[in-house]
């Protein structure tokens, strides 16, 4: 028997099989069409999901072979690339209140605004300093599109991914050593090439909007009230090169300060009072205590580092700050489970995700949108 499967304008599935022609919606044949199985989980959605990328080093070396779109498309490459229903692409070698919102985030706003793209609510998933430009967008999007006589667009919530929103102190210790405020030593060019690369020479665009205090000044309370969800990795790719700059856990590049949306810069070793990144249930004295407005920690891992956290694979089992957070009138929440190790006074409980033993935390994060 010969099936041929064509997928048409209309978003109809024609199915022949021989002499026998017949047409069917493609909905209908989500769960018995494995190879169709992504797809469907993309249109079930019933936000749409545009990606905000973080900073890209290799672009701070020459501004003038950088292909913005392209490394927007590689940077996302692994697994949201696949999911997801846009891209705000900028260049890290300019500022974010300058040509970033001139040139590249004012275009997108204009184009999903004439698509009418959010009109039933949009997400923005960020990953890094794609969390600082997040929250410039929707501190101002709304009055720039009023102005031009366009409707603002409905996000929301954000989805932030190892989020730089506190800013990193990494980018503290660039812009002073790449600017010669700051006396160069080995420990600092160490740190610098795990991080930007050796090729860097230069402090540029927005690595001085990642300074921790520059970062905390751009929109720190904006009026749109859309929650922003945070979710942690406490891991690191770096050998530990970077961990002397930054305070307290840190997934390699940002604090947990930065990444758990902390209202204070301070040395926190999780965004939880109650739980542990490893896991560990009990008193957390080094727990974030406040938080910025709308911030709210949902998943944390100590299994994955800042770069790991966004990409395909599995690393390891995640746990939970938060169980559940409303967004746009849903609730996105994570079921857990249990686990005990030890006796007696070695006795210690864990909680984890359920699936997380299976799926990475891409696919986890992906899973919780309405």
């Amino acid at each position: 028997m010969l099936v041929i499967l064509d997928l048409n304008d209309n978003n109809k599935l024609r199915i022949d099989m021989k002499k026998n022609k017949s047409s069917i919606t493609l909905s209908s044949l989500c769960g018995i069409i494995i190879a169709l199985s992504t797809s469907c989980s993309v249109m079930s959605k019933e936000y749409k999901t545009i990606l905000i990328h973080g900073l890209q080093p290799q672009q701070l070396i020459s501004a003038s072979a950088t292909n913005v779109e392209a490394d927007g498309a590689s940077y996302w490459s692994s697994y949201w690339g696949q999911v997801s229903d846009e891209r705000i692409d900028w260049p890290s070698y300019e500022r974010i209140e300058g040509k970033i919102a001139t040139d590249w985030i004012w275009p997108k706003l204009k184009q999903f605004s004439e698509a009418n793209l959010c009109d039933s609510g949009c997400v923005l998933v960020t990953h890094s300093t794609g969390d600082l430009v997040a929250r410039y967008i929707i501190d101002n999007q709304a009055n720039w599109l009023r102005n031009a006589g366009l409707q603002p667009l409905n996000i929301v919530a954000t989805f932030d991914i190892a989020g730089a929103g506190g800013g990193s102190e990494l980018a503290d210790i660039a812009v002073s050593a790449l600017t010669g405020a700051a006396s160069w030593s080995f420990v600092i060019d160490q740190a610098l090439t795990w991080w930007l690369g050796s090729d860097v020479t230069e402090a540029v665009g927005v690595l001085h909007d990642l300074k921790v205090n520059n970062a905390r000044k751009i929109s720190p309370v904006p009026d749109d009230r859309a929650p922003r969800l945070r979710f942690v990795a406490d891991g690191d790719d770096f050998f530990g090169a970077t961990k002397l700059f930054l305070k307290g856990s840190d997934d390699g590049v940002v604090a947990s300060h930065s990444s758990c949306g902390a209202s204070r810069v301070d040395s926190f070793g999780s965004c939880s009072r109650h739980i542990a990144s490893d896991g560990q249930v009990g008193h957390q004295g080094n727990g974030v205590s406040g938080f910025m407005p709308n911030h709210y920690p949902m998943l944390m891992s100590d299994n994955y580092s800042h770069n790991s956290i966004r990409n395909a694979g599995h690393k390891g089992k995640v746990t939970v700050a938060n169980y559940a957070a409303n967004v746009g009138g849903k609730q996105v929440s994570f079921q857990t489970y249990d686990e005990t190790t030890g006796h007696w006074f070695w006795k210690k409980q864990y909680r984890f995700v359920a699936d997380s033993n299976r799926l990475s935390a891409s696919e986890l994060i992906y899973d919780a949108i309405p």
